[in-house]
């Protein structure tokens, strides 16, 4: 029996769990340890890894000399990235004969960096990607190894994407371990998919608060992106916070001039709401406010 791929997994929470399941399942790897975040320490991560006899590592700087000299000990043949928060530099890079790869919920060379899933719902993509790729000194910029895209439907929101995104995600990297393993890697140079991509920053307290001087689809798209295990979207009535989980365009509603973020609309169940344009239904919110035709979200 040929010797197994030997692997170093750095990650942390529900996407981690799901690969490294997949990774355990594989009887050709071999995985050597595990590093999770060292700010969550993330409990289950940790639990699979003692009941499969693996070590669990944690580090603060893991490009720190006496780590970099611990994990050498392991002979990895390749490192492996998922969901894991520390920045990689050139020395541990390099440090495996198959290098460092990533798993990222975005396609690349669009949609570099944080919160991908919520930034693609807010932008009003009809589809999603999922990327595999070498890791470099720069941020979500190396080589692609694997990619895949999914379709957004109108009924999607951010929590139904990261259903998809913890399951295919997992499947992915698998996909691109084989290909490393058995030397069919077709490396893509991002900057021949385009020139320059983009990137998009991380969401911060704050950042869910919404401006109703926009146009319904904006509002609509925005609302589902931070839906449910997000923050939810906020607004205020009358002082008090209201949370926005979910909204429903208006088939045909008119556009006209009003005043955005008045309620113009109730039922029992919803509140509509003037936008820049047209209208839109607000269907799942919390709010400890009675609300009344002619308040003002703000």
């Amino acid at each position: 029996m040929s010797e197994k791929f030997k692997i170093g997994y750095f990650a942390d929470g529900i996407w981690a769990h799901e690969a490294m399941k997949r990774i355990l399942d594989n009887q050709k790897i071999a995985l050597q340890f595990v590093c999770g975040r060292y700010g969550t320490r993330d409990p289950i991560l940790k639990k699979m890894a003692e009941d499969n006899n693996i070590d669990f590592l944690l580090e603060k700087n893991i490009n720190c000399p006496d780590f970099l000299s611990k994990i050498r000990n392991y002979q990895c043949d390749l490192l492996v990235s998922m969901s894991f928060d520390q920045i990689f530099k050139n020395e541990i890079i390099n440090l495996c004969p198959q290098k460092l790869i990533n798993c990222h919920a975005g396609k690349l060379p669009f949609y570099r960096g944080r919160n991908i899933l919520n930034w693609v719902l807010i932008n009003g993509e009809q589809e999603f990607g999922i990327t595999v790729h070498y890791v470099d000194e720069g941020i979500d910029t190396g080589d692609i190894i694997v990619q895949n895209t999914y379709q957004i439907g109108l009924d999607d929101d951010y929590g139904s994407l990261l259903n998809i995104a913890h399951k295919e995600c997992a499947s992915l990297l698998i996909e691109a371990i084989s290909r490393i393993m058995n030397n069919k890697v077709e490396r893509i140079r991002q900057k021949d998919v385009h020139e320059i991509g983009f990137y998009c920053g991380i969401r911060k307290s704050g950042d869910e608060y919404i401006s109703w001087n926009q146009e319904s689809i904006n509002l609509f798209n925005f609302i589902r992106g931070l839906a449910k295990p997000g923050p939810s979207a906020r607004s205020s009535i009358n002082g008090v916070e209201i949370k926005i989980n979910k909204a429903s365009l208006i088939v045909n509603a008119p556009s006209y001039i009003g005043i955005p973020g008045q309620v113009v609309g109730k039922t029992k169940q919803s509140i509509t709401v003037k936008t820049k344009d047209s209208t839109i239904e607000v269907i799942d919110y919390e709010c400890s406010s009675v609300i009344k035709i002619g308040d003002r979200l703000s």
